[in-house]
């Protein structure tokens, strides 16, 4: 997963987690990777790296979506040129904005959609600053 990928590929992929300390302790054990807590939007999310390039993400999901019975579940994301145009088109073609387009603090805008058959993946813009 690059974050440099051209519009159309997948770029990048979050995990959200039930419990954010256990995910880590898996995956840096399956894998070897590296976790570092980053701060966005007023809170953190941990970014996963292995051999020293990123390969994903994951935070702690927040406790109305647990206690609501929401497990554990990655996101791809697909890259974009604008997050608001490619949701516009989703919709016109029968899908869903589940998450309208927000920033990531200087790092992307990202939105969550559902395609017409239930499957729900992210858009991601990237930001040029």
């Amino acid at each position: 997963m690059t974050m440099g990928a051209p519009a159309g590929r997948f770029c990048w992929v979050d995990l959200a987690a039930t419990d954010a300390s256990r995910a880590i302790e898996f995956y840096v054990g399956l894998f070897g990777w590296s976790a570092h807590a980053t701060a966005a939007n007023g809170g953190t999310f941990v970014r996963l790296a292995g051999d020293g390039d990123d390969v994903g993400s994951l935070y702690q999901m927040q406790p109305v979506a647990r206690d609501a019975g929401v497990p554990s579940h990655w996101t791809p994301y697909v890259r974009v040129e604008d997050a608001q145009a490619a949701c516009e088109k989703a919709v016109a073609l029968g899908g869903t904005v589940a998450v309208a387009p927000f920033e990531v603090d200087a790092i992307a805008r990202i939105a969550l959609v559902v395609d017409p058959g239930g499957a729900s993946f992210g858009l991601w813009e990237e930001l040029h600053r």
